[in-house]
């Protein structure tokens, strides 16, 4: 029987349209430590990538307009992303001050919260809102 998903994919990962595929590359890279994993190319152009994080597949995307796709990202669309992104990181304040030297909108500087991690929200230069967080011991 062929296995129902691809060897090292989680059940769920999300997939995002982004504006330029090289700029959101760079700043996952600057911003939150991720690695290329795989690339899609047509004629040149970015189409298709997927980036991993602590050995894990984190994100995919694709710039607007690949493969004929009419999604727009939410900056490009003028409106608040309805959904954001749960990091578990390191070192919330390093990560934070990265994505912010990186190009990232704070929405929310580091604190410890009551149901017990350091946290922290960032929005990316696409306008995708990440929260960032550690668990306290």
């Amino acid at each position: 029987m062929t296995a129902p998903r691809p060897a090292g994919v989680p059940w769920l990962t999300p997939y995002l349209t982004v504006r330029d595929a090289h700029t959101s590359i760079a700043f996952f890279e600057a911003a939150f430590g991720f690695h290329v994993r795989d690339s899609v190319h047509d004629d040149g152009a970015v189409m298709h990538v997927e980036m991993t994080y602590q050995d894990q597949l984190i994100v995919m995307f694709a710039p607007e307009g690949a493969f004929g796709a009419t999604a727009k990202t939410p900056k490009s669309a003028g409106t608040t992303a309805p959904q954001s992104f749960y990091l578990y990181v390191d070192d919330v304040d390093a990560v934070y001050a990265r994505a912010v030297a990186a190009g990232a909108r704070s929405l929310s500087e580091p604190q410890d919260q009551f149901w017990g991690d350091r946290f922290a929200q960032i929005e990316d230069p696409d306008g995708y809102r990440w929260a960032l967080a550690c668990h306290l011991s």
